[in-house]
């Protein structure tokens, strides 16, 4: 019984006397040497480019072309408009029970009336510019800040 007793004492000074020599190398400034993998700064690189691309969104405005309970017209809807005007991005939202055409992402509410005006032609039921969150791309906000 002694000598166990003896034993973990033991062990328990020796690892109390091993962390207090680590403390003193790591506080005294030792040289720490990190053995890594070249791909990792591949991939590190990767996802800069990616978070860059990334889309962003902010406060803008939306064209709402339909307000429907029916998922068909909905979807028919949507389809009419990006035949015609390929170059904006069509949303269809579901706020039950209606869904929700909605045109385009635009930063300011005379931006989006221009398109309201060509898109009422198509759209007898009334056609609103509503506030939404929008997708931004840092392409789109780069020729924003250009125009300028």
């Amino acid at each position: 019984m002694k000598v166990l007793i003896t034993a973990v004492l033991v062990l328990i000074c020796g690892t109390a006397a091993a962390q207090d020599s680590t403390t003193f190398a790591a506080a005294s400034g030792g040289n720490v040497k990190v053995i890594k993998d070249s791909r990792i700064d591949i991939l590190i690189k990767k996802q800069i480019y990616i978070n860059t691309l990334a889309i962003r969104n902010q406060p803008g405005f939306r064209v709402q072309v339909i307000t429907t309970n029916k998922r068909n017209d909905a979807y028919e809807a949507k389809a009419r408009v990006m035949q015609s005007y390929p170059e904006y991005r069509s949303y269809i939202d579901f706020q039950a029970p209606y869904f929700k055409v909605r045109i385009g992402d635009f930063k300011t509410r005379e931006e989006a009336t221009e398109l309201r005006d060509r898109l009422s032609n198509m759209f007898t039921g009334g056609v609103f510019v509503v506030p939404a969150i929008i997708n931004v791309s840092p392409d789109k906000e780069l020729q924003n800040e250009e125009s300028y």
